[in-house]
């Protein structure tokens, strides 16, 4: 069903019955969020939690509507729905409750009066809405100012996270021509294990156990995919199979791992100030673990220069490394590395560049999210060296689609392609035993 239709099968901006089970008031509150919103007369930089006669005027305002919607609510109901909305407006303003929401893995504000959010993978159009174009610039700025970010007309573009590890893009005008924009993309405050991807159908048991031995046996693997396909996840779930004894360094453009080892040294890059200096970059900051002892180093996301690098300590006794990249296959992925290292300013030949990549990476893990909106890792892809000017590829796992089911659902199987690995012995002296049965 193409996006259109899924739109306007929701324009009569129903609440599901899902949701209307775990808040029976979710349509009263949204209504009347909407006309606070839509009656409040303030300067949005007003709005705090300190401020009580914002706050009395907010009550005020609540208080006439659930008179005006004539429900007979008791007076603890009445409380509850009011201290709900208060928190709403006064948090986020509107997006407050889709940030608690746990089905929501996604937020999209488009302008002030559209508001979409992802749920299962579905792209859905919400009821929520803010008052103006100021109300959008007080959340971005309730966001982004505790974190020591700015935004205004001369830096109208911020990255940023919330507290819980949601990851924050704004964009403002001049930029944004139909009002300030925000995408939330978040992140579970309890990560993701490899038993949940396996539930989810990101993969299978047989798989997930070859990856553990993989990431324990210090092979360096890369997860490439397009925006949205779950790659951060996956890297979170691979480094949990890190040895607890290992010291890692994670290199962020804005901290989103989640790892539960007790050695972790986090580090994350900074945007220029206002002269255009003090810019950190991935780059330098892979350059500077280097010099930390590092017995792994993962990289959030490489995307430029910063890739020759990592290729770099790959070959140079930090192996064991973990990174993401975007990418539509594994052969993509080899061709972005190429073009990426050659943006680090190195006039090397392609040939030396490619040499590089085959004896630098062991493994890319491609994923992708299909058209029901499921998340497949639909490639675990050996890099097995060079044949001539080529790099040589073989999947070992790959999912093979067979259509979709009367309910829109991908059907399809992952498969074990026949080959073993040619790494399997590499496993083999470092002590990992790779169970037979994964290959059956």
């Amino acid at each position: 069903m193409s996006l259109v239709k899924r739109l306007e099968g929701i324009s009569d901006k129903k609440q599901t019955k899902k949701e209307r089970e775990m808040d029976p008031y979710i349509e009263l509150k949204t209504k009347i969020q909407n006309k606070v919103i839509e009656e409040l007369d303030i300067d949005f930089n007003e709005i705090s939690d300190e401020n009580e006669k914002l706050k009395e005027k907010i009550i005020s305002i609540i208080d006439k509507n659930i008179e005006e919607e004539s429900l007979n609510l008791t007076n603890a109901q009445r409380k509850k729905i009011k201290e709900e909305l208060l928190d709403e407006i006064i948090g986020f303003g509107p997006i407050t409750s889709f940030l608690k929401d746990p089905s929501i893995s996604e937020i999209m504000v488009n302008g002030p009066n559209k508001i979409y959010v992802e749920r299962n993978g579905k792209l859905l159009l919400t009821d929520a809405k803010f008052k103006n174009d100021d109300h959008v610039m007080h959340v971005i700025k309730k966001i982004v100012s505790p974190l020591g970010r700015r935004i205004d007309e001369s830096s109208p573009m911020v990255d940023a996270r919330l507290p819980n590890g949601s990851r924050v893009n704004a964009i403002i005008p001049p930029l944004a021509i139909d009002g300030p924009a925000i995408t939330i993309r978040k992140f579970s405050e309890d990560p993701f294990t490899i038993e949940d991807l396996i539930n989810f159908g990101t993969l299978n048991a047989k798989m997930a156990e070859f990856l553990k031995c993989c990431v324990q046996g210090r092979l360096n693997i890369i997860v490439s995919g397009g925006t949205g396909s779950g790659k951060t996840t996956t890297l979170n779930v691979l480094s949990s199979f890190i040895p607890n004894d290992e010291r890692i360094i994670t290199i962020e453009d804005a901290a989103e791992l989640q790892l539960s080892q007790d050695h972790v040294v986090r580090l994350e890059t900074r945007p220029a100030n206002l002269e255009g200096k003090g810019e950190v970059t991935i780059r330098d900051l892979v350059k500077n673990s280097l010099r930390m002892r590092p017995d792994r180093i993962v990289v959030g996301e490489v995307r430029s220069g910063e890739a020759l690098d990592m290729l770099q300590a790959m070959n140079t006794g930090h192996d064991g490394s973990l990174t993401t990249g975007h990418a539509n296959s594994p052969r993509d992925m080899l061709s972005r590395l190429e073009t990426m290292v050659l943006m680090s300013g190195m006039n090397l030949p392609v040939k030396a560049i490619r040499d590089q990549i085959a004896s630098a990476i062991d493994l890319i893990i491609q994923q992708a999210r299909l058209l029901d909106g499921s998340r497949k890792i639909t490639h675990i892809t050996e890099v097995q060296g060079m044949e001539g000017d080529v790099i040589v590829l073989q999947d070992i796992f790959r999912f093979e689609q067979r259509g979709v089911d009367s309910k829109g659902k991908v059907k399809g199987d992952f498969v074990f392609t026949g080959v073993i690995p040619k790494f399997m012995q590499k496993l083999k002296e470092k002590g990992i035993a790779v169970p037979t049965d994964i290959f059956s």
